[in-house]
């Protein structure tokens, strides 16, 4: 392709999902390529969302997690409008995350939420004409998205805590106002149930695995431990927080 055809095509790229008076490329940071070295661009996905509010006041960000052996799965859904009907999305992405043993504080539920999403909006358009946009990278930036509100007033940063939005919750335009600016916030503790999850199973024949393996692997055997279970309270107490959230969650 010629410079000026090459040119011409960014430029249309560029327009697409404009807004005016915003440019997000300088809200763009830059990276390294891990295989050419190369300094490219990529558009954080804070900045994704705080464009998709610019150009859809009245949208809508759906995301549902669900957990699966080792990791969460969280899909994403993009909405021009907030009433429109669930299966009439712009764009669609699913991202799964696990647990980093070397990053205890990296929620894999937040991680996975911040991925689909930004997979989601790149997909609508959102970042096309950089490098990247999105989460793309198998570094955790979970971060990015840590000042979200959801639909139920819940902060995205208590996403794993106690009072956990539903499993389908929505991302609302009052992130945007601190979007940009906002510094990213402090790494948190790990939860509740990330602790239960990652505590060893007391089954014989489930050794070396723990609960969060057994949830997938045998969820007979968890209620079991939750219920039945005499030989550590502290286990039964986690087999039983599972157990009511994978309830929750599938309600």
């Amino acid at each position: 392709m010629k410079s000026d055809e090459k040119q011409t095509a960014m430029a249309m790229i560029q327009s697409i999902n404009a807004v005016e008076g915003f440019d997000p490329t300088p809200l763009a940071v830059e990276y390294s390529d891990m295989n050419s070295g190369e300094k490219r661009l990529r558009l954080p996905v804070k900045v994704q969302i705080a464009w998709f509010w610019l150009k859809n006041p009245d949208g809508r960000i759906a995301v549902s997690v669900t957990p699966a052996k080792d990791c969460f799965v969280a899909t994403a859904r993009i909405y021009n409008h907030r009433s429109d009907p669930a299966d009439q999305f712009v764009s669609e992405a699913t991202a799964s995350r696990g647990y980093l043993p070397d990053k205890p504080s990296v929620s894999p539920r937040e991680w996975a939420q911040t991925a689909a999403i930004g997979i989601a909006l790149r997909n609508a358009g959102y970042g096309l004409q950089f490098g990247s946009a999105g989460d793309a990278f198998d570094s955790p930036t979970a971060d990015e998205i840590g000042g979200i509100i959801w639909s139920d007033g819940v902060p995205g940063g208590q996403a794993d805590s106690a009072s956990s939005p539903p499993a389908a919750a929505i991302v609302t335009p009052q992130f945007v106002s601190a979007a940009v600016s906002a510094p990213p916030p402090p790494p948190r503790e790990e939860t509740a149930l990330e602790r239960a999850m990652s505590t060893p199973c007391p089954i014989a024949k489930h050794k070396g695995k723990t609960l969060g393996d057994l949830l997938n692997e045998d969820p007979g055997a968890i209620v079991w431990v939750a219920n039945k279970f005499k030989g550590d309270p502290n286990i039964s107490a986690a087999a039983k927080l599972i157990c009511e959230r994978s309830l929750a969650e599938t309600a």
